[in-house]
Order: C-alpha cells, then structure tokens, then sequence
C-alpha cells in the first residue's frame, strides 16, 4: 500500500534527510587514497548519533554497519572494513540513512577517489543524470515508470548498464515501502504519482553487463563481469510542481 504523507510528516523527513546530508559532508571530505571503507563508517556513525538519529541500516535484517560502502564492481550493499582500504582510481558507492523522529532518509553518491579516469567519471556523472532525468517525472498525475523509462533512456543511450534486480522505493516510517521504483521501463504504466508519496529515486548502473550477484556475505551485490558500476540516490517527496528532494545539502 503507498503511504501518502502529510505536509508535517515531509518536514519531519526532511529533518532526518539534513542529518543524511551531514553524514554525507563529512565523509567526502574523507574519501581519499589509503582510508579504510571502515573508517568512513565511523565517520557516518557519529555524525548520524551525534544527532540524536539511529543509523538506518545499522541491524537491518543484520546488516552488521551503519553505511554501505561498494567499491569498484560492487555495486550495492558493500560492508565497510577496515581490509578494503581505498586507492587512487577507484570509485565508490556510498549509501547512507538515518532514522530521525520516526522517520527515514535515505541518500547514494558515488566518488572517485584521486585521480580517475575518464570512462569512470562518465559512469558516475551518468548515474546522477539519470537521477535527474528520472525525477523531472516525479510529479502529481505523472506515473512511476515514467521515472523508469527516463532513467533507462539517460542511461542506455550513453552505452551503460541498468542493474534491474534492485530498484528504488518508498521510503518514509519504514525504510523500504511501496512503490517500487524501476530503473528500467516503458512510460505511462504501474502506479500514479500523488501529491504526498514519498520515494527514493537510485539509478544503479554498469559499464559493462547488466548482470550482477551477491556474495557468499549475503549482501555485497557486485557485477558479473567485474566491470565499474555507480549509483546516485535522494528521497524525494512528489508534488504538484517541482519534486522536493528530501536529502539534499542544508
């Protein structure tokens, strides 16, 4: 059932999408050659406590850390550690959430660390296009696979990948509600899109196949082919306008 929220329930997700975006600064300015994805997961972890926020996938059907952190092929769901220990070149996923007030945020940016090269960038400048692509159909009368099919064209027409065994949802009191958002569609089909649903729009894609698999771990979800994937996330609240992102910078 999609869970239409009111104008004081979107305030109150937008107070836990500042503390997700705070969590986000900190860790950028962490993100360099040599630091351990675990330290990237304090970093979070204290920003997101200190403000009185509980990490949202801290124990999340026992995911064991308060971040993902997927580097390279990975594509979703990497457990930070202190043994992946970033390197110039790589990209990295990193997928944040905080439950504030009864209320989830929920962000993805992906980051080159150093210097990258210039198929890598394309790939992450892709993956945030296609973000913004899709969510310029986010909008009341609009319908989810419209977001879906302007992600897929964004992506497709610049020779990428749509990972299609993981999509977008709802997001709000629970971290993961209805709808489900594709990556990957025709328009003008599946649910309307009301004033009040809350959402969160995440182009996963890769440069190679669209094919991916999960680990022994039961989480870290990587390319078949080993090829560099990325991934672009905000909650978004539809309106009669423009959409509102919820996880923005302050």
């Amino acid at each position: 059932m999609v869970i239409i929220k009111s104008s004081a329930e979107i305030v109150k997700m937008r107070k836990a999408g500042e503390i997700v975006a705070l969590a986000f600064a900190a860790v950028k300015d962490a993100v360099r050659d040599g630091v351990t994805t675990g330290e990237l997961n304090r970093i979070a972890h204290e920003v997101i406590t200190s403000r009185g926020a509980v990490p949202s996938f801290l124990r999340y059907n026992g995911f064991p850390k308060s971040i993902c952190a997927s580097v390279n092929e990975v594509v979703i769901h990497g457990i930070p550690s202190e043994k992946t220990v970033l390197k110039n070149g790589d990209v990295i996923s990193v997928d944040i959430g905080a439950y504030y007030d009864g209320y989830h945020g929920d962000r993805a940016v992906t980051f080159g660390v150093g210097d990258i090269s210039d198929g890598a960038k394309r790939l992450i400048q892709t993956a945030e296009d296609a973000f913004w692509a899709g969510i310029s159909h986010a909008r009341e009368g609009e319908r989810v696979s419209d977001i879906s099919a302007a992600v897929q064209q964004t992506v497709e027409s610049r020779g990428f990948s749509v990972v299609r065994d993981f999509v977008g949802h709802g997001v709000g009191s629970s971290l993961h509600e209805s709808p489900e958002v594709p990556n990957y569609g025709q328009p003008g089909r599946g649910v309307r899109l009301y004033q009040g649903m809350t959402i969160a729009v995440e182009p996963m894609i890769s440069a190679g196949r669209s094919e991916v698999r999960i680990g022994s771990d039961g989480w870290t979800v990587t390319t078949v082919d080993g090829s560099l994937s990325a991934h672009f996330e905000h909650s978004v609240a539809v309106t009669a306008n423009e959409p509102l992102l919820l996880t923005a910078e302050v």
